[in-house]
């Protein structure tokens, strides 16, 4: 039964600030290894010389950790508590950040996909353990906000991955174009490959420093007093919850709005840079470097833009319901995607900036709305909400597929014409918040 005293932040009259704080500093670690990867995507094409498609690989290998983890993470929860699930995730994020110095040794491509999906294997057994976590840190009346709260962390988290990426990723790699480098595989491989080891040296060193961060958070975790009955599990088997789970309509239909908004975001965020190369490259007068130093500070300020739209959102939420600030929102975020496509010039740019404004409330709230009613399935029904963020490894290559026709569709370019899937992403999750509403 609830207490009387249970609130935003307190549970059975105890305030739980400090181990929502400390949890809280998760979110901005994932977040952080987000969008500190999402500019990568065109630097790996670029350094290792391949095509869109092979270098959405990226996307690929990081979200299909969170797929394949999910599920081990909630029974581990299940059977220890959030708090070993939180150190488990810290761990194998570490784990997988700092592979990336044996992977940059290789100098092979496979090896830095690897490095990815340990870390995120890590990242999914954060997400599993930590939202549903916060979920528990009160009253159920204030869930949905107190996540909105927690995850308004994690922008902050990506705007830093994305000023790191920027200042010390992008800004110091080899400035030779593509062209270039292509001729330069032909005609001197060795000069190819010392361009190509310098620009790995460079590209590694965000992982490897915050994986020592990560394990610094990890001892502080390890040795805060964590609330053990926030857990408030049972030892149902995976089988019975699930079967428990899919007669939940609102859950159901909330695992696949999640599924659809991760692929918007993902597509939004690492397709930025081409969109940008495209608009200040291909049809402007500025090179390739510049295109895409210039297509950076867009992007660092969609990010913004999404970060402070979390605070509001999550302000609006004490006034509207969940699920019609969601509906709203979607319906914008298509609005925004139209004149992407129908703009070639920069009107087309800040549509896409304000895409990430109407996202901001979208993976906390379908979460939140989710989850309502699961009771002692809360574990395994969070874990299943954080398989959906496979999206974000299946829908990025089929539009990445659009964009490597190079071709024209009903006069729009390819990589305009590719900015429909996001569309069709958000129309589903707008489905979901008129709905819930």
């Amino acid at each position: 039964m609830k207490s009387n005293s249970d609130g935003m932040l307190r549970k059975d009259g105890v305030s739980l600030l400090v181990p929502f704080a400390m949890i809280t500093c998760c979110f901005a670690m994932w977040g952080f290894a987000n969008d500190v990867t999402n500019p990568m995507v065109k630097s790996y094409s670029t350094i290792f010389q391949m095509s869109v498609v092979e270098g959405s690989l990226v996307q690929v290998a990081f979200y299909l950790g969170y797929f394949v983890m999910a599920f081990p993470a909630a029974m581990f929860i299940q059977r220890y508590s959030f708090k070993a699930g939180v150190l488990m995730g810290l761990g194998l994020y570490a784990v997988g950040a700092l592979a990336f110095i044996p992977a940059k040794a290789t100098g092979i491509y496979y090896s830095f996909l690897l490095a990815y999906f340990v870390m995120t294997c890590g990242l999914s057994f954060l997400e599993t353990s930590c939202n549903p976590y916060i979920y528990c840190m009160g009253s159920e009346e204030t869930a949905t906000r107190r996540l909105n709260l927690a995850q308004s962390f994690n922008p902050i988290g990506a705007v830093t991955g994305t000023i790191v990426a920027w200042l010390f990723v992008q800004n110091q790699l080899d400035p030779t174009d593509s062209p270039t480098r292509a001729q330069l595989l032909a005609s001197d491989p060795a000069r190819f490959e010392a361009i190509k080891d310098h620009d790995l040296s460079i590209l590694i060193q965000p992982y490897v420093y915050i994986g020592f961060v990560v394990l610094a958070l990890l001892l502080a975790i390890r040795l805060t007093r964590m609330p053990k009955a926030s857990d408030g599990g049972s030892n149902k088997r995976l089988g019975t919850a699930l079967k428990e789970l899919a007669r939940v309509k609102n859950y159901r239909e909330g695992v696949i709005a999640q599924f659809f908004y991760i692929g918007a975001q993902v597509t939004c965020w690492t397709y930025i840079m081409h969109y940008g190369h495209e608009l200040f490259c291909e049809h402007g007068e500025l090179s390739e470097t510049a295109a895409n130093a210039l297509s950076f500070r867009y992007y660092i300020g969609a990010l913004i833009l999404f970060t402070v739209g979390r605070f509001v959102c999550t302000w609006f939420l004490r006034f509207v319901k969940p699920g019609q600030l969601l509906a709203v929102l979607a319906v914008l975020a298509m609005l925004c995607l139209v004149g992407v496509m129908l703009f070639a010039d920069l009107k087309g740019m800040y549509c896409l900036v304000a895409v990430s404004g109407c996202m901001s409330l979208m993976f906390p709230t379908i979460y939140g709305i989710a989850l309502r009613g699961l009771g002692e399935n809360v574990k395994f029904g969070g874990a299943g909400l954080i398989m959906s963020i496979l999206g974000g490894s299946v829908l990025p290559p089929i539009q990445a597929a659009i964009m490597d026709t190079h071709t024209t569709f009903a006069g729009l370019s390819a990589v305009h014409a590719s900015f429909v899937v996001p569309m069709v992403c958000f129309a589903v999750v707008a489905c979901y918040g008129f709905r819930t509403r």
